[in-house]
C-alpha cells in the first residue's frame, strides 16, 4: 500500500468546516483502488489518502487537492 498525508491550515475553523463539507460528496463516491480519511482539529485539515498503487495515490491526491483548490476559489467568489 501507497500513502500520502497532508495538513492544511486555515485562517479560521469555519473555513475549514466549508472545505471539509464541500470534500463530503466526493469522499463518499470513492475513487477505484483507494481509500480517504479526512479529519479536523481546530483551523487545521487533515486528509491521509491510501492506495493499492502508485498511479491510483497519484491519481487521488491531484484529485482531492483540484477540489480543494476549487473549494476555496469558490469560497473567494462568493
Amino acid at each position: 500500500m501507497k500513502y500520502a498525508k497532508f495538513v492544511f491550515t486555515f485562517d479560521s475553523e469555519e473555513e475549514v468546516r466549508i472545505i471539509s463539507i464541500s470534500l463530503m460528496p466526493e469522499i463518499k463516491q470513492k475513487i477505484p483502488k483507494t481509500n480517504v480519511k479526512l479529519s479536523v482539529f481546530k483551523n487545521k485539515f487533515f486528509l491521509e489518502i491510501e492506495a493499492k498503487d502508485t498511479s491510483s495515490l497519484r491519481a487521488a491526491c491531484n484529485s482531492y487537492l483540484r477540489w480543494i483548490n476549487t473549494a476555496l476559489n469558490v469560497k473567494k467568489t462568493v
